[in-house]
């Protein structure tokens, strides 16, 4: 137990230790409002895009990508998203809220925090297995993310989905371009290897010391851009669905789907460095995309922001209990 403790400590407080970095340099003027709002658009259209197309560069072989693995986590994310519909209409009535709650529930912040947790948990393994993963599961965050807050939001009247403005949005976010980039290079990569030639993107030395430098930067400056952006705020208007959401989002959701993992795991052929995919997709907090989207699109986004906080908050205890756990039965 002790062993699983320390390695759970290890791979989960150097991120929090980021994050808290962050907002106490927020707290005494050292990151100002401007630069954090930069610093956020710097990741998400270079730093992350970057960080994403040289961990799905670095898988070895296409044919190596264990597809059963893929679809669960795909799969299991739909059916996250169908349950929590289903579940916020049932708990609340206004339709700005639904949006923001269904948001919630579903979308994680894999990027930022839920890839350097997978290689924090398993190496460059996990971190193989979790830019897989970003392949399929970046581009159905934002698909699920702009339907839900087309069809939930607070307008008054209801709008129709809009089907063009969905998949210009996939087509067009950085994250989305920068793990297809990553794929059709690989795949360049695999018609190389059929062919018999040797050149690799790595042979570009120059090129690929600076992508590599570029995906190094990227966690530690956007955990520590995220610790900044946290606002605490009252609570009491909102403690209902801030309680409601935290608790699905970081208990209900993460004990479901790694349960059925483990469950399904020798027939799926799964092993750590999936599990560690899997901690990065299922139990971390809510994106910090979800409440910039909300305010954008209609939902409400006072609460999107409490969400991000809280979730944030929680799964500095959460997440260290589920990779203790993973760890004591021998996943990790």
């Amino acid at each position: 137990m002790s062993d699983a403790f320390i390695f759970a400590a290890n791979a989960v407080l150097p991120i929090v230790i980021l994050i808290v970095l962050g907002y106490m340099l927020k707290r005494i003027g050292l990151l100002t409002k401007e630069f954090l709002d930069v610093g956020n658009k710097l990741t998400f259209r270079v730093l992350l895009p970057s960080m994403l197309f040289y961990n799905v560069y670095g898988i070895d072989r296409l044919s190596n990508i264990n597809f059963a693995f893929v679809l669960f986590g795909v799969g299991a994310v739909l059916a996250v998203f169908f349950i929590a519909i289903a579940v916020c209409c049932a708990f609340t009535k206004d339709n700005a809220k639904r949006g923001t709650l269904i948001q919630a529930v579903f979308r994680s912040n894999y990027a930022i925090i839920g890839i350097p947790l997978a290689a924090s948990l398993f190496g460059d393994r996990g971190a193989a297995e979790a830019g897989v993963m970003s392949a399929f599961c970046v581009p159905l965050f934002n698909t699920l993310g702009v339907t839900a807050l087309t069809i939930f939001n607070g307008n008054e009247q209801k709008q129709k989905v809009d089907v063009r403005k969905i998949l210009l949005g996939v087509v067009t976010n950085p994250l989305i371009i920068g793990t297809a980039a990553g794929l059709a290079v690989l795949g360049i990569r695999e018609i190389f290897v059929i062919n018999g030639i040797v050149f690799r993107l790595k042979n570009v030395t120059v090129l690929y010391k600076a992508l590599e430098n570029v995906s190094s930067v990227c966690t530690p400056f956007a955990l520590i851009v995220l610790g900044g952006r946290f606002e605490f705020s009252a609570v009491s208007r909102l403690w209902k669905e801030i309680l409601f959401g935290t608790l699905l989002r970081n208990v209900a959701v993460p004990t479901a789907a790694l349960t059925a993992a483990y469950l399904l795991k020798d027939s799926l052929g799964l092993g750590g460095e999936h599990f560690a995919a899997y901690v990065g997709v299922f139990a971390t907090p809510v994106a910090v995309a979800s409440a910039i989207m909300a305010k954008e699109m209609g939902a409400d986004d006072e609460l999107a922001g409490q969400l991000v906080v809280w979730t944030s908050l929680a799964s500095t205890v959460t997440i260290f209990i589920y990779v203790t756990v993973l760890r004591t039965i021998g996943i990790f």
